[in-house]
């Protein structure tokens, strides 16, 4: 029985003396009684109330870190998570990721090249190909990187956060990877639509963060290599493996698997729904990369066959600040080869001889279009200011500034015949938007090094 502010409540009454416990004191305000004392009365030989102050001061203790983790790690936790899962998220992300690297330093490569890079100028869509794969992996990567997050983030809430050397290492290198990736992966997907919210020169941090995801992610399966090991395939006749959210986990148990409950999703269907969500986002996107997959282009920011002359621009001469000096009745492009020096106007270029090249125009940030080119061998062109074929050149654009107002062009693409500068496109004289009066095309060359409105052609 229990009696409150001596009125009391129960079957039968009371036997013994009542024992009263003041549980708070009454309380004035301005001479008035807002709130009245709250009285516990307990039979004899019941667990009397705690004393209030010292219910006070473990209400005032700071709460426990493990117990604390632990709680989140319970509130948010599901048998679906498990080791196998973790393993085969990471060997989805592993080949998307390494798709990424290995075409981002091709590209890099390219633009930056080092004494030792190679330009390959065959096949001519070499580099619509490995654009494409590098922007398409990246998007991929978006949901594989939240699928593995999700597999593993109970994981994280553990307490200790460092246990040992080589826990603190595994810590470390997750920690690094995650935020370099979630960085990598955001950046680059704006990058895709021309939009730059931030102070730092997106190329060379995407290069050098590229770098630092690779090394982190090296590391990462150094540490785990034994439970990849493990759980790499699965294994016939054995039990479900063990989960990260089982209440009696430990480093070093093997705990069987709940089955998942009603309503819950197991681990295949869970990867399906992965798959289905990554396979969906590479299917509506590629589009802008791959003509067959064009019809489905529905959420890239290109898309074929679409501005002037049914291929995309990127930089308009308007953005360029070009549109005066391109339309000016006195241009002519200028080439020279040491002392030697010719100028050509755009009536002296159209009666060199002239050619004809479908090749695809391939950018960075994923989209590419094929079209006809018709124009002037380079090679021809240095020719006539007396240099020889093999020459390397540097192109300079009549734009007043940028970092791509200066090309250099290795001798591989200046000897190839289907190097032009090109004065139509698709049939029609090039529009201003796509380089007029004369603009570079070349097999194999990222779209920022097509130079367009050309000014001047050096033969080094």
């Amino acid at each position: 029985m229990v009696c409150t502010g001596g009125k009391c409540r129960g079957s039968s009454p009371p036997e013994g003396p009542l024992h009263f416990s003041v549980l708070w004191p009454p309380v004035f305000e301005s001479g008035q009684l807002s709130r009245p004392p709250r009285v516990l009365t307990t039979l004899p030989g019941r667990e009397a109330p705690p004393d209030p102050e010292e219910w006070c001061d473990k209400s005032m203790q700071k709460p426990d870190p493990q117990g604390l983790t632990e709680a989140l790690a319970a509130r948010f936790a599901s048998p679906t998570r498990s080791t196998r899962l973790t393993v085969v998220l990471g060997r989805w992300l592993g080949v998307s990721f390494t798709v990424c690297f290995l075409t981002g330093l091709f590209s890099h490569g390219l633009q930056n090249p080092p004494s030792w890079m190679f330009f390959p100028t065959s096949p001519v869509w070499i580099y619509q190909l490995s654009q494409g794969l590098h922007v398409t992996a990246g998007i991929a990567s978006v949901p594989l990187l939240l699928a593995k997050l999700w597999s593993v983030y109970p994981e994280l809430l553990k307490w200790p956060p460092v246990r040992s050397l080589v826990h603190g290492l595994e810590r470390a290198s997750i920690a690094l990877f995650i935020a370099a990736s979630l960085v990598q992966l955001t950046t680059g997907l704006i990058n895709t639509y021309k939009w730059y919210p931030w102070p730092f020169p997106f190329r060379e941090t995407h290069y050098w963060m590229a770098w630092v995801i690779w090394g982190s992610l090296l590391l990462h399966i150094a540490v785990k290599l034994p439970a990849i090991i493990e759980h790499w395939r699965a294994r016939p006749g054995s039990g479900p493996e063990v989960t990260f959210d089982h209440p009696a986990a430990t480093p070093g148990t093997a705990l069987p698997a709940a089955a998942p409950d009603p309503g819950r999703w197991s681990r295949r269907a869970f990867l399906t729904a992965v798959g289905a969500t990554t396979g969906a986002v590479v299917l509506t996107t590629a589009g802008q990369s791959f003509s067959w997959l064009g019809p489905l282009n529905l959420f890239a920011p290109r898309t074929m066959g679409t501005g002037p002359q049914s291929v995309p621009v990127n930089r308009t001469a308007a953005q360029a600040k070009v549109t005066d000096l391109a339309q000016s009745g006195d241009w002519t492009l200028t080439v020279t080869h040491h002392n030697t020096a010719r100028s050509f106007t755009l009536a002296a270029l159209k009666a060199l001889p002239q050619y004809d090249q479908e090749l695809p125009i391939a950018c960075v940030e994923g989209w590419s279009q094929t079209a006809r080119w018709r124009g002037v061998r380079m090679r021809d062109l240095i020719n006539a200011a007396g240099a020889p074929p093999d020459s390397a050149v540097r192109v300079t654009s009549l734009e007043p500034e940028g970092a791509y107002r200066l090309m250099s062009m290795p001798a591989e693409y200046v000897q190839d015949e289907r190097t032009l500068v090109a004065l139509e496109l698709n049939g029609t004289v090039l529009d201003l938007d796509h380089g007029y009066p004369a603009r570079i095309i070349a097999p194999g060359r990222p779209g920022v090094l097509q130079t367009k409105w050309l000014h001047s052609v050096e033969a080094l």
